[in-house]
């Protein structure tokens, strides 16, 4: 009795199936490594900014503290953002006439905000707290990069669940004593582990893993 299908129909079904198989993994797997991609993270994107703010400036030529501007690091869940009165302080007197502050002083005088664009932003669903991290001794370098060497500030850590989680399993490790919390260069060196016991214990730093650490 003649076959009813031809010989080369048994490898076309199982190179269907094979194309199925890979397509439901490609469809499982394929939103896993998005989330993860610079494109999804913002990671070491570039972040255009109304006004050009260089931190290179501030930081090393003026020596400004991070905490100058960012004035409720050290007691509120957010950094804070400096008001254009506070820029105004030192730019009434200095390049007050420069064309790239014309935004500055148009906020100023106007009393309306500058819009500026968000670089790091956690999702809704996610509680973060910048005080507690910075009495617990962890550095701004830690999250926010050498924000120091920046002329454009731009995310440079993923901000993922699984960075965050790899961070609060062994804090350790990311530790520093609480003066040297804005030292964009404060290294520990080969003593970095040992150090960083001894601070957690001091600040009484805990392993705070469960969910409602960060999901409230």
């Amino acid at each position: 009795m003649a076959s009813v299908f031809p010989r080369w129909s048994n490898t076309a079904f199982r190179i269907a199936v094979a194309f199925a198989l890979l397509g439901v993994a490609g469809a499982v797997a394929t939103p896993m490594i998005y989330v993860r991609t610079d494109w999804n993270t913002g990671q070491n994107l570039p972040v255009q900014q109304p006004v050009q703010f260089d931190h290179r400036h501030h930081v090393q030529d003026d020596a400004i503290d991070c905490r100058f501007c960012h004035y409720t690091v050290e007691r509120a869940g957010t950094a804070g953002m400096p008001s254009t009165a506070l820029c105004m302080g030192c730019h009434s007197q200095i390049w007050n006439q420069s064309p790239k502050l014309a935004l500055v002083r148009t906020s100023y005088f106007s009393d309306t905000p500058i819009p500026w664009n968000r670089v790091y932003d956690v999702p809704d669903f996610v509680y973060f707290n910048h005080a507690i991290h910075v009495n617990k001794g962890v550095g701004c370098v830690t999250c926010h990069g050498r924000v120091d060497q920046m002329p454009d500030v731009h995310k440079v850590t993923p901000m993922t669940m699984g960075w965050c989680l790899d961070c609060h399993r062994a804090p350790e490790r990311h530790l520093r004593p609480r003066s040297a919390i804005v030292d964009m260069a404060w290294d520990a060196g080969p003593d970095a582990e040992r150090i960083g016991r001894q601070i957690a214990e001091e600040l009484g730093v805990r392993r705070l893993v469960h969910c409602s650490t960060c999901h409230r």
